[in-house]
């Protein structure tokens, strides 16, 4: 079962060494994500499950150990998905957003329970998304998901995917849904235009609405909103469910 999850954006520039000087232009947000993982930790999950876009959904499950680093970014700096002794082994390298969320991990004290990746393609339709989500959270014991994933990428004329005008209402309503842990709404979110917007968390907030169904019966889950923005023209919200 959904105990609480954590919503962050996956910029590899929430990263103080991958931005480096313009570090404190994010400072909001890891403020807003550290608190997110507080909320995680008061859980107290059997397991954690970091979800996030990747380009090869092919490889989308990433075991405990598996590795990932930001040197496609210029830093030499390498991450470890949960507590394990060891790496996974060579091959099991792990997509920029899981990455990013294994650094959130690290920086705000690796949790003492099992933690797994899953990478999730743009192209699943979203009651794919949901149904993985279902198989999640119906494992046994208590489970924390943390979902990574960006809103749109189209917010001003300097964004990467250009101005759209239909990015900011987009945007307003993917953060009422995760202010509001609104299960329907994200379900219903338009695969389509999230990817004409360049939205790299539509699939991964799709898992998250799907897991927390099985919470709904004398448990649903409550949701704040932490952060809502768009520096650089790419919208990021950081909610927590609990």
């Amino acid at each position: 079962m959904l105990v609480a999850a954590a919503v962050c954006p996956c910029p590899p520039l929430l990263v103080p060494e991958v931005a480096a000087g313009a570090a404190s232009e994010l400072d909001g947000a890891r403020a807003a994500c550290a608190e997110a993982m507080g909320v995680l930790a008061a859980a107290r999950p059997d397991r954690l499950v970091v979800v996030g876009p990747a380009d090869d959904p092919g490889r989308g499950a990433h075991p405990e150990g598996a590795h990932g680093s930001f040197r496609g970014f210029g830093v030499d700096l390498s991450v470890r998905l949960g507590r394990a002794v060891a790496d996974a082994g060579p091959g099991v390298e792990l997509p920029p957003s899981l990455a990013v969320g294994a650094w959130l991990l690290e920086s705000t004290g690796r949790p003492d329970v099992p933690v797994e990746g899953l990478g999730v393609g743009e192209p699943l339709a979203a009651e794919r998304c949901a149904e993985i989500g279902r198989d999640i959270a119906a494992r046994a014991g208590r489970v924390a998901l943390l979902v990574m994933g960006d809103a749109s990428a189209c917010r001003t004329v300097k964004a990467p995917g250009y101005l759209d005008e239909r990015a900011a209402p987009f945007d307003a309503a993917v953060a009422r849904a995760l202010g509001a842990a609104d299960t329907e709404a994200l379900k219903a979110l338009d695969v389509r235009l999230a990817r004409e917007l360049k939205a790299s968390g539509r699939a991964a907030w799709q898992v998250l609405a799907g897991a927390a169904e099985g919470a709904a019966e004398g448990a649903a889950l409550t949701g704040t909103l932490l952060y809502e923005d768009a520096p650089y023209g790419v919208g990021y919200v950081v909610a927590a469910w609990s």
